[in-house]
């Protein structure tokens, strides 16, 4: 339960706090900051087994890529990754993060073209730029949508096992497994279906509150619209 704790907190959280940045990054005019962006969605665009495995490759303790890098580098022998629980895991977030930054950032950058030009020609006009342009015009109108992306990061966290199946593999000694593995393992691989239902059930008082949340903001953006 504290993997999944960890895993939906960070991974949601740190994710969609680097998708606003990058989605205000992004909204800067120039053909190269459209070729960055293009550059930018590749790792959303990569399938998600293909690119975790190379990632869990790229860790192996022994030779993997990072490792070599270092020693190459710095002459440092690097840890082996996937063998400490809490490394382990910080790779399977991080990862997490790395593959789907993009996707969000995508959408939040939509919402931040969709917002009149009138409206920021009149903040300027009245001072409001940079920081405080964020903070008084552009978050209060990306809010409703900010809040709707988290709550769908949160519900398909809940339910994705690709990262810690390919990543770590929900190794060392099964202590990185989240809920979702959980209930793959306990039904697959142990043939205790009973258990992997029970596993993936134990998600739905979480799973509830969130799309009814979800529901009433969506509701909510109608009305506006």
């Amino acid at each position: 339960m504290v993997n999944t704790v960890l895993y939906l907190a960070l991974g949601v959280n740190v994710k969609m706090f680097l998708a606003l940045l990058l989605s205000g990054f992004f909204m800067r005019p120039g053909w190269w900051m459209k070729a960055l962006l293009l550059i930018f969605v590749l790792p959303w665009a990569v399938p998600q087994i293909s690119t975790f495995i190379s990632i869990h490759w790229m860790l192996n303790g022994e030779w993997g890529f990072l490792n070599n890098v270092l020693y190459t580098l710095f002459h440092v022998e690097g840890p082996h990754w996937l063998n400490d629980r809490w490394m382990a895991l910080g790779a399977v977030i991080v990862s997490h993060i790395w593959k789907w930054t993009p996707f969000w950032t995508l959408i939040l950058l939509a919402g931040r073209m969709a917002i009149p030009l009138e409206i920021r020609d009149t903040a300027k006009v009245d001072g409001a730029t940079g920081l405080s342009g964020f903070v008084h015009i552009t978050f209060p109108l990306l809010a409703n949508l900010y809040l709707i992306c988290t709550l769908l990061s949160t519900i398909f966290l809940l339910g994705d096992f690709n990262a810690v199946t390919f990543v770590s593999g929900g190794g060392p000694a099964n202590q990185g497994h989240v809920l979702a593995t959980i209930g793959i393992r306990n039904a697959f691989d142990l043939a205790q279906p009973r258990l992997g239902v029970a596993a993936v059930m134990s998600a739905l008082p979480m799973v509830i509150p969130l799309v009814i949340v979800l529901m009433r903001k969506l509701r909510t953006a109608e009305v506006q619209l």
